[in-house]
């Protein structure tokens, strides 16, 4: 791979990676989003969330919300795994999408795109969708970060945006550094939902957080897994786990 653009935008440096049959965009080294002329999988946190999104006992979702689009790597992969559902994003950084736009084909996956801080846009949300993501990170001096405060408003008000039914996820970080984060979130999750959940895959340092009144088991992933014609994709699928959080002591 060779780089073939950089660009500075308000929030970040993205440099753009390209070969002749993949795209990344790193920012400080690290890959934030992925696109793959044929393979849909990587292995990392993408992986995560796009399992946990089918995950919902009434049956595969209608629409979901994505806080935090930036390339589009997610969705991209359920385009594929569900062409009949809406989509919709919100991200804060305008020119990051237009470079998904320009080299990952963004605008093939039809949805439906909020230039807006994602926390400030959900207060003027009057929808509700049967799956909503949150994957906002920021890029600081050394290392990603979550903005703002996560506390039981911040959880409350993500739980109004979720239908009857619905999944709330949320992508963590599992290394130093993110350890305090990722435990009082766990914590929210376990009190705030009936059933919390964690999807990961061993390759990664992420996981997805997944609350709603229920939530399906590792063997409803299988139903999904012909549809990946890569092998690769395939092998992956096959080493998403997905345990329940532990319950609170009281």
């Amino acid at each position: 791979m060779h780089c073939i653009e950089r660009a500075e935008t308000p929030y970040q440096r993205i440099e753009v990676w390209k070969s002749a049959h993949q795209v990344e965009f790193r920012v400080q080294q690290a890959v934030h989003a992925w696109w793959h002329r044929q393979r849909f999988l990587t292995g990392l946190a993408w992986d995560n969330m796009i399992a946990a999104c089918l995950l919902r006992p009434a049956g595969p979702p209608r629409s979901i919300l994505m806080l935090g689009l930036a390339g589009g790597t997610t969705f991209r992969a359920l385009r594929r795994l569900l062409p009949d559902v809406a989509l919709t994003a919100v991200d804060i950084d305008g020119p990051c999408i237009d470079l998904a736009r320009k080299h990952m084909h963004l605008d093939d996956l039809q949805c439906t795109i909020h230039i807006a801080d994602a926390y400030q846009w959900i207060h003027q949300c009057r929808k509700t969708y049967d799956v909503v993501i949150d994957d906002v990170y920021l890029a600081g001096s050394h290392d990603v970060y979550r903005p703002g405060s996560w506390n039981e408003k911040n959880l409350l008000d993500l739980k109004k945006l979720v239908a009857p039914g619905g999944l709330l996820l949320t992508n963590l970080i599992r290394g130093a550094g993110h350890r305090n984060l990722q435990s009082q979130i766990r914590k929210l999750f376990r009190e705030q939902f009936p059933s919390a959940k964690d999807v990961r895959t061993p390759c990664g340092l992420n996981e997805t957080l997944c609350g709603g009144d229920a939530i399906l088991g590792a063997s409803a992933l299988q139903q999904w897994r012909e549809l990946f014609s890569s092998s690769r994709d395939r092998d992956l699928w096959d080493i998403i786990s997905i345990r329940k959080l532990p319950k609170l002591i009281t």
